[in-house]
């Protein structure tokens, strides 16, 4: 019985520890640490910039796209572009050759986001380069936000903001995606403020050109991985709330289940590939931040939500004491917040605390699927990608 407890308490302690314990021990260290510096836009040498779109089938939203990032506040002698079409078998390449400032790579041939980034690299002749999706839009300083970080030395790459663009009576995708990326945004600023960002989203983020690594043409989360790259060469990744790209919900939950099925699958290729990250002897801070905010939060809370609460239930039945009958009772009204979430969002009818307890469950058996995928070998980088609102 006591073994059980021990094991109960460990287990709530880790999962607490994953999703904000670690921020807090992370948000101390800052504290006693030396603020770094950052300029402030327009008070330092501008640094020339390419900035990468790939864009795949995209006829949707590419124009768009080319308006946003033209209008981007730098100057144009300093900011290149370079979109690539590879595969596109719409109106997408068509669309591109109609702005004579972009550099258009395009092949018949699809060989995925990995491919098309490499090739494209090759055309780049600025100190820093920027990646941004072909379907989120940018801030009109985002360019100049996340430059001004490279007049510290020890930064190698930058981290933009994603949000996620309300529409309207959103369903529970939405409104959890949402939530959720609210969150991680916060992780985020604590985690550069600690030392650096760990992984950047493919939304927004940016890299000094020297330090860019091919992630492999079978790497699927290629984003995190060149981002997390520029760490393990002894960099940092800051990050930059006021760059940032914003972009619709998914248009459904079985949209958004595509989606994190295949960010999970990557994932776990992701942390094999980059083991030597767990070596917190030789990364210190950002093996800390690494494990407590990506590792454990997918392979431990996943394995201990179940845990707990079969543990719980064993506790309850053998009358171990009231603070399992509440502890319990917190469970199940957690749980049922979840279906909640589904019932709710069926009627159209919003209700956050009910949409994140959903959205977290969605995102652990995620985990699970995505984990199973990545064992059978079968996530393509030709992946189909997610529908947006």
């Amino acid at each position: 019985m006591l073994v059980m407890e021990i094991l109960l308490w460990i287990s709530i302690f880790l999962v607490i520890y994953s999703y904000a314990g670690y921020a807090l021990i992370a948000y101390f260290l800052t504290k006693i640490k030396e603020k770094r510096k950052v300029a402030a836009p327009g008070t330092e040498p501008l640094i020339p910039v390419t900035l990468i779109i790939a864009a795949y089938n995209e006829e949707r939203c590419i124009e768009e796209k080319i308006t946003n990032s033209l209008a981007l506040e730098y100057p144009e002698q300093s900011l290149k572009f370079i979109f690539i079409s590879d595969g596109s078998s719409d109106n997408t390449p068509a669309i591109i050759r109609r702005y004579p400032r972009i550099l258009h790579l395009h092949e018949d041939r699809r060989e995925g986001k990995v491919a098309a980034i490499d090739r494209a690299m090759k055309f780049v002749d600025t100190p820093v380069v920027i990646f941004s999706d072909a379907n989120t839009f940018l801030n009109k300083n985002a360019v100049k936000n996340i430059v001004r970080h490279y007049h510290d030395p020890r930064t190698g790459g930058v981290a933009g903001e994603k949000r996620v663009q309300r529409e309207g009576d959103q369903d529970l995708s939405g409104t959890g995606e949402g939530l959720y990326w609210k969150y991680e945004s916060l992780l985020k600023k604590i985690d550069a403020s600690c030392y650096s960002v760990v992984g950047a989203a493919g939304e927004l983020f940016s890299i000094r050109t020297d330090l860019y690594k091919n992630p492999g043409a079978d790497a699927i989360l290629d984003d995190f991985m060149i981002s997390l790259d520029v760490c393990r060469k002894g960099y940092r990744v800051a990050y930059e709330p006021d760059a940032y790209a914003v972009e619709g919900p998914s248009a459904s939950l079985k949209e958004e289940k595509k989606r994190k099925i295949r960010i999970s699958a990557g994932a776990f290729q992701a942390m094999l590939r980059m083991k030597e990250l767990l070596n917190i002897f030789r990364y210190p801070l950002l093996g800390f931040l690494y494990i407590s905010h990506r590792v454990f939060r997918w392979t431990l809370c996943p394995l201990l939500l179940p845990l707990i609460l079969t543990l719980n239930i064993v506790l309850v039945v053998t009358d171990a004491g009231l603070v399992y009958q509440v502890l319990l009772g917190l469970q199940l009204l957690f749980y049922g917040l979840a279906l909640l979430g589904t019932l709710l969002a069926a009627r159209k009818i919003v209700f956050k605390p009910a949409h994140l307890a959903y959205y977290f469950l969605f995102i652990n058996v995620s985990l699970y699927q995505g984990f199973f995928r990545f064992l059978k070998g079968n996530q393509s980088v030709l992946w189909e990608k997610a529908k947006r609102a």
